[in-house]
């Protein structure tokens, strides 16, 4: 058997008026969550160009050379820093088609060095 609960008529209004209330406090007068979001910029990233591949100086330079073109087109690496790394590359790669070698993987690992690349 059940029993129904029977509130005084007193109670019965104040429960429902604390309920109101509680439900008008879920809607805040403040800007609207979509509202508040900024619009987001969208930016697209330029596809990296493909590494060169071979062995020898002149394949290691442009490898070392595009990834400090990317770092510098995607803000990792500030443009005055990109082109005196550049010019850095540019002698060592002057060496290695002149088949100065040795001069010319010295010029590269001295430039990476120099500039904090492995």
């Amino acid at each position: 058997m059940t029993k129904n609960l029977v509130l005084p008529r007193r109670a019965g209004l104040t429960l429902v008026t604390f309920l109101a209330a509680a439900l008008g406090a879920c809607s805040a007068s403040g800007p609207s969550p979509k509202a508040a979001v900024a619009p987001i910029a969208a930016t697209v990233a330029a596809a990296p160009a493909p590494s060169p591949t071979g062995s020898g100086c002149g394949p290691s330079i442009a490898r070392t050379q595009a990834v400090v073109d990317s770092d510098v087109a995607t803000g990792n690496l500030n443009p005055p820093v990109g082109a005196r790394f550049s010019a850095d590359l540019a002698r060592a790669s002057e060496a290695c088609n002149a088949g100065r070698v040795r001069e010319a993987i010295g010029l590269l690992a001295a430039a990476k060095a120099r500039y904090g690349y492995p």
